[in-house]
């Protein structure tokens, strides 16, 4: 979003929350110093998979920033670090332990991750997938995932039970007001509030290819870690450190796991900035697909919901 700054300081952080009652901020190398030593020892010593280690750098950071109320979003899948459900869930059980132990109110969701979620991959496009979801437009999955993620918060906060809180979530979506709060938290931060309405005035890839199906069948399958290589390949994200990020790049669905596709329709759309990347990425994310005949089993968006008393399936 042109001119929005989260490099904030704590001071601003704090008076934009209070003014606006939102805010999005940066880690700062202030937050958490030990952390990233930490992280520099587990990555020579081979223990960045250990569990009670990403539980104690993830809820450092948390526990530093200050809030009452913590709500983990833990994903499980393919485009995840944790590719079992149960793997994610030992993880969510230990962050909620230390949160608790800390004096927070603390739960965690197990969210899927095993295909995209949404229909956009990419800096602006997700912007854009982002208003269109707080204006009441957006992809089913994603708005079902904000929907709860946003009444688990409010329930933490007293506001009500699940489902109460989850009528009161859809309720701003739909009078507006979340589209609302979030143009105003854009223009508290130096950014141009207009980009959320005119969508003209966000990065624009100069570059597309169209991906279309080579067969036809059910598509039972998109690999999201390879879909995701896919979108770094054409920009979207950094392979090095001091790597550039082209903030157009990315890909746009037009069909994903569960749909019948016929030979020639249009699957993906790929966007760039550098036309030499379409071809590189385009190969990837073919990769990523698979196909069948019969429809793929029907996966939970939301495996369970872990508090301090317990691990809960999501109905």
């Amino acid at each position: 979003i042109p001119g929005m700054r989260t490099a904030i300081g704590r001071e601003e952080f704090l008076a934009i929350v209070n003014r606006v009652g939102c805010a999005v901020i940066g880690q700062s190398g202030n937050l958490c110093p030990a952390d990233k030593k930490l992280y520099a020892l587990r990555d020579v010593t081979g223990t960045v998979e250990s569990i009670p280690l990403i539980a104690s750098s993830v809820m450092s950071k948390k526990l530093a920033a200050g809030a009452d109320c913590i709500l983990l979003d833990v994903k499980t899948g393919s485009g995840a670090f944790m590719k079992r459900a149960e793997d994610a869930a030992a993880l969510a059980r230990e962050m909620v332990g230390i949160g608790t132990r800390a004096g927070r109110k603390t739960a965690a969701l197990i969210t899927n991750m095993d295909r995209p979620l949404g229909n956009r991959i990419g800096n602006a496009l997700e912007v854009m997938e982002a208003v269109q979801t707080l204006r009441g437009q957006g992809p089913e999955d994603l708005t079902e995932l904000c929907l709860n993620l946003c009444a688990g918060l409010l329930a933490l906060s007293g506001k009500g039970g699940q489902e109460e809180c989850c009528a009161l979530a859809r309720k701003q979506l739909g009078n507006g007001e979340a589209f609302r709060k979030l143009k105003e938290m854009v223009k508290a931060q130096g950014g141009d509030e207009s980009a959320l309405e005119d969508f003209s005035r966000l990065p624009q890839a100069s570059f597309r290819k169209e991906v279309f199906s080579s067969r036809e069948g059910f598509l039972t399958r998109m690999d999201t870690r390879l879909v995701g290589v896919a979108a770094a390949q054409l920009g979207a994200g950094r392979e090095r450190k001091g790597d550039a990020v082209d903030y157009g790049a990315g890909i746009e669905f037009h069909k994903k796991p569960g749909d019948f596709v016929r030979k020639g329709d249009s699957i993906a759309t790929l966007l760039t900035s550098r036309k030499e990347l379409l071809s590189p990425a385009t190969d990837t994310f073919c990769s990523a697909l698979s196909f069948g005949s019969q429809p793929p089993e029907k996966e939970p968006l939301i495996y369970a919901r872990v508090t301090g008393e317990g691990t809960f399936p999501v109905e």
